[in-house]
């Protein structure tokens, strides 16, 4: 599975993007797919996780604020991202978690999309 992120870039405090990441290749099985973000220092952040069943997480920080979504027909997963702050400033990156058909769990990683909010 390879994953092509994109949608990132430079917004005033309260203004909205929206995340795309991409998917070509396959997988035996799809576990859940993610949004993280990175800050330069700081550990990677899980912001919005969907299982494959459809349902959906989110840290506290961005509930009522982001919503992740997936289009299957196309294969691209979004991160909508409304009333953005500046703490939202970060690299974002797209995640799945899969796993092959002899039971190996297997992560794939998108190559980041940065986010600046500006206040």
């Amino acid at each position: 599975v390879q994953l092509q992120a994109s949608g990132g870039g430079f917004v005033q405090a309260g203004g909205s993007l929206r995340l795309s990441c991409t998917a070509s290749g396959s997988a035996f099985a799809i576990n859940s797919m993610d949004w993280y973000r990175q800050v330069p220092g700081m550990q990677r952040e899980l912001v919005a996780e969907m299982t494959i069943g459809g349902s959906s997480r989110y840290v506290d920080s961005v509930k009522g604020r982001f919503t992740i979504s997936r289009d299957e027909e196309k294969n691209i997963l979004y991160l909508q991202m409304d009333s953005l702050k500046p703490e939202d400033s970060a690299i974002y990156y797209c995640h799945y978690d899969t796993q092959s058909a002899s039971g190996w769990a297997t992560d794939y990683w998108g190559q980041g999309t940065l986010v600046t909010v500006s206040s």
